[in-house]
């Protein structure tokens, strides 16, 4: 009798939720929603339904053909048995996620659940896979994880075919500031306008390159933020003519894009930081250590969910602070995991780890999902935490880094998915229809641009993320 109280409650909230936004949506002279999610292979694409019908599409979804999670970034279509021209699914809305678009005349945005034509989660969506994963840690462990995207991008000008750096200012310039100063005032409150709050920013290393993060969420709207995040930049760069890449090397000589995953471990009340011990090294607790090497020991295999284009093994190089060892250390900006500074008197709070091994050409449902899944094999295995490295790990000897497992990330996508594929755990994890898919979609990349030229990858990686 309590369950059926409990859904019937649920339903009745969701309801007004929904007669909600239709209100707000009248209200505000919208005339279509957008219905969005992240495909694949990191693309964000979607339908859009009209203000008429919008009470109903908000309850029923929209229709998608089974074949669009089985598209590359190139639209072509990966042959996945049940992937082709027959069958369909539903894109269901999420509520909570509605924000009027402030970037589009006249245009909100909802993002969405994929469904069977039955009602049940589609096994090939990524959002409900970050979904299990953290119902798996809650269920399990008591563990809500807290999570931050930290995008790094660059904002180009389109002459032609070709793209290029809004300046050549240096790292941290008021100079650099001041020329995307336009665009990045409308950015911020276009983001804090869908309730986004913005923590920090400023002009990065590279030629035009920008960084702007806001602040962390429990870990599925941690990842509807880096949606919405991702749309909003690049929506209000072309407003002013300009062009926001994400893409992880977008110029063969300037500083790739990364986007750290700042992580924590809560209670399920997410009251108590339980990554936090004040007696720990780094004030590292013993379940954070054992999350921790989880990842390092998946990282060789995590690194396709995370790292997950071609283009993206060009930043994973030495010396570029991107994380070219399987390696971690406080500070340590060389390394794949990163212990973060706490703030001082706010230790409890602010210990939290960073996954510098990690760009936006990931679907961030997938990539966080993984990273759960592989930080929770560590902590049900127990497993042991490596020495920390406090200096380059490239500077180690190979004896040194061999001592401590600090060997070479995979240096090519191709690489990165056999090892996926020999990753029992994260196969398991992911379940076999959206493994399969994936690595269809991923393989059929690392082929098409294994047939065309540097040029190419560049061009056409530069605006797809």
């Amino acid at each position: 009798m309590a369950t059926t109280l409990a859904g019937t409650a649920a339903a009745t909230d969701l309801d007004a939720k929904r007669r909600e936004i239709v209100a707000q949506a009248e209200a505000s002279g919208l005339r279509l929603v957008r219905f969005l999610y992240c495909d694949n292979d990191g693309i964000i694409r979607g339908k859009s339904a009209g203000i008429a019908n919008l009470a109903e599409r908000l309850e029923t979804g929209i229709g998608l053909t089974v074949a669009m999670q089985a598209f590359t970034l190139l639209d072509h279509l990966a042959s996945v048995d049940g992937m082709g021209p027959v069958g369909e699914i539903r894109l269901v809305p999420d509520p909570t996620t509605f924000a009027i678009a402030p970037y589009a005349p006249h245009t909100g945005t909802v993002l969405v659940d994929m469904q069977t034509l039955d009602g049940q989660p589609y096994p090939a969506d990524g959002r409900g896979f970050l979904k299990r994963m953290i119902g798996r840690a809650a269920g399990d462990h008591d563990l809500s994880l807290i999570a931050a995207f930290e995008p790094e991008w660059s904002l180009a000008i389109k002459t032609g075919e070709d793209f290029s750096p809004i300046d050549d200012s240096g790292c941290f310039t008021s100079t650099g500031m001041n020329i995307a100063a336009p665009v990045i005032d409308e950015i911020v409150a276009a983001l804090e306008s869908q309730g986004m709050t913005v923590e920090q920013y400023y002009a990065e290393l590279g030629w035009g390159q920008q960084e702007l993060s806001i602040r962390h969420a429990p870990a599925l709207q941690a990842a509807d933020h880096h949606i919405l995040y991702r749309e909003t930049v690049r929506g209000i760069a072309l407003r002013h003519g300009r062009y926001a890449s994400f893409a992880p090397k977008p110029w063969a000589d300037q500083a790739g894009n990364g986007c750290h995953l700042h992580f924590s471990g809560w209670d399920r009340d997410q009251t108590v930081n339980r990554f936090y011990d004040a007696g720990g090294q780094y004030n590292l607790s013993t379940l954070a250590r054992h999350f921790m090497a989880g990842i390092l020991d998946h990282l060789p295999g995590l690194v396709a969910l995370t790292c997950a284009s071609v283009n993206s093994y060009r930043r994973l190089q030495p010396h570029m602070w991107a994380s070219a060892y399987r390696a971690w250390g406080p500070d340590n900006r060389e390394g794949a995991v990163r212990v973060a500074s706490p703030f001082k008197g706010h230790e409890a709070e602010s210990t939290n780890v960073e996954l510098k091994s990690s760009d936006s050409s990931a679907n961030p449902y997938i990539s966080l999902g993984g990273v759960i899944a592989a930080g929770l094999d560590g902590i049900e295995r127990k497993l042991t935490l490596p020495p920390a490295v406090t200096v380059d790990p490239y500077n180690l000897s190979d004896k040194e880094r061999q001592t401590i497992g600090a060997d070479r990330l995979p240096q090519s996508l191709k690489e990165a998915l056999d090892n996926l594929k020999r990753d029992d755990t994260l196969l398991k994890a992911l379940g076999e229809r959206l493994a399969t898919s994936y690595i269809a979609v991923k393989e059929l990349d690392v082929e098409a641009f294994a047939a065309e030229d540097d040029a190419f990858e560049f061009r056409q990686h530069i605006y797809k993320y």
